[in-house]
Order: structure tokens, then C-alpha cells, then sequence
């Protein structure tokens, strides 16, 4: 265990916020942790007759499109269900009867506080009535064979690490039947 030596904000933005931490370490000594804390996020697989729908959009940290499973930011103290039900709707105008918990994961605890929720949508369908999504973001809704998209992690097409994750969840799920 490292115990919290003095903090100090970096910075305090809409998402997140970032800490440089004096710890104490085990044995006594003591180092630095830059700390990125962040309320989490959920990631929804939503899989009907053995095709993912994803969304493609442009990650600006690194440049690239991604091709990734429906996901979103919790708001603070939001339920992890209630945003997997929004951001299910908002990205792909698809509403949910229910969304079954899968998992929760550290997407990178080495320095980031996020834990991400990962629930499957049951029994969905697309809607008329969507609810709006975010202004800034420029989402295409893309439908993948449950093969085909765990061909493309082989592959390295598929990089984001929740998209992995899940995709190798309905791959296992599609074949143990």
C-alpha cells in the first residue's frame, strides 16, 4: 500500500482532474504519482442476430478513427445502468427493455481513477424518438458480423480496449452456443 504523503491540483477541468502526489511507499521512502481522477464511464455491447453495432469516430489524443462499442462518461454519482440506457440511445437511436451487467474494468490504473462499466443491451430496437447526443461528438453507426469484428481485433484494426474486451465477450458468448 502507498499511503497519500500532500496532494496538489494541476488541474480541475469538466471530466477530470489532475494530481501530483507525494506518496509514502512501503518501504518508507517516498515518490510522486500524477493522478488523473475521472467518474467513469460505461461501454454497452448491443448484439442482435450475430451483429455488433459500433460507432466510428475521430479520437483526437492520438489522431486516429476508432471503431468502438457505444460508450459514455457518468455523470457524477449517475448509476452506471442509467447511462448505459442514454448513451445507448444517443449514439445509435437504439432503446433497451433492459441492459444486463457484464463487468466493470480499469481501463489503465496506472494512473487514472476511471473504472468502466461494461452492461449488454437486451431486447432493443431502433427508434424514431432518440435522444440527442453530444454536440461535439460526430459518430457513424457501423454493424459488424460478431466474426468479423473479432477478426478485426486479430487484426489490429480494433484498438480501443473496451471494444476488445467486449467484442471477445460476444465471440465467446456466439460460441459456446
Amino acid at each position: 500500500m502507498e499511503k497519500e504523503i500532500q496532494r496538489t491540483l494541476i488541474y480541475d477541468g469538466k471530466i477530470m482532474q489532475v494530481t501530483r502526489e507525494e506518496v509514502e511507499l512501503e518501504n518508507g521512502e517516498h515518490a510522486y504519482r500524477e493522478v488523473v481522477y475521472h467518474h467513469g464511464g460505461v461501454c454497452i455491447l448491443a448484439v442482435k442476430d450475430h451483429q455488433i453495432i459500433l460507432v466510428k469516430q475521430f479520437r483526437y489524443p492520438n489522431r486516429i478513427q476508432t471503431i468502438e462499442v457505444p460508450a459514455g462518461k457518468l455523470e457524477k454519482d449517475e448509476d452506471p445502468q442509467d447511462c448505459a440506457f442514454r448513451e445507448l440511445e444517443e449514439e445509435t437511436n437504439n432503446r433497451a427493455r433492459d441492459m444486463k451487467f457484464i463487468m466493470k474494468v480499469l481501463p489503465s490504473p496506472g494512473y487514472t481513477s476511471e473504472w468502466l462499466y461494461l452492461y449488454e443491451a437486451i431486447d432493443f430496437e431502433e427508434v424514431n424518438d432518440a435522444l440527442a447526443g453530444d454536440d461535439d461528438e460526430f459518430i457513424d453507426i457501423i454493424k459488424l458480423d460478431i466474426d468479423e469484428a473479432y477478426q478485426k481485433v486479430l487484426d489490429g484494426e480494433i484498438v480501443d480496449a473496451k471494444t476488445v474486451i467486449a467484442i471477445m465477450y460476444a465471440y465467446q458468448k456466439d460460441h459456446q452456443s
